[in-house]
């Protein structure tokens, strides 16, 4: 079996301690959207980029509940989730143009996830040609897009119907 290390989601995984406040529950609160790179609130949840993302473009859905597991979280989350999942799909596509898209979830730290106590759902672009030498030899992501032009072009498609 081969193996592909991901160092640089450690950087993210050591900044974060079992007291510090749930990021997702604290950037929901806050009135800073923009600061937060929330690009969409919805009743129950909202959509805002991964600030250690894989791609340009990566996508997070959140419920504004702190639940740990999709088991303790509401239908009413739940069924709403997935149709914020459907449109960051519909608005990677528009705005990327990838070959294809990445959407799942990592509940509880064996599966990987970054934040435990939060359930979340991950939805990003990806191309054929996007797992190239810069990150499988250097340990590095090469991001061809800053944040803040992703979030512009995100916010801006997501609030169109």
């Amino acid at each position: 079996m081969d193996r592909l290390w991901s160092p640089w989601r450690y950087q993210y995984i050591q900044r974060a301690s079992p007291d510090d406040d749930c990021i997702f529950c604290s950037k929901s609160r806050e009135d800073s959207d923009a600061e937060n790179y929330i690009v969409y609130r919805a009743e129950f949840n909202f959509v805002l980029l991964n600030l250690y993302p894989y791609t340009s473009g990566h996508l997070m859905i959140a419920p504004y509940e702190h639940v740990a597991t999709l088991e303790d979280a509401a239908p009413g989350t739940l069924a709403e989730m997935m149709r914020l999942t459907q449109a960051a799909e519909r608005h990677l596509r528009a705005v990327y143009r990838p070959d294809g898209v990445n959407i799942g979830m990592n509940i509880g730290a064996a599966a990987g996830a970054g934040v435990t106590g939060h359930i979340h759902m991950h939805a990003l672009p990806r191309w054929v040609g996007d797992a190239n030498f810069m990150t499988t030899a250097c340990e590095t992501r090469v991001l061809p897009e800053d944040l803040d032009v992703t979030y512009a072009r995100l916010r801006k498609t997501f609030a169109q119907p």
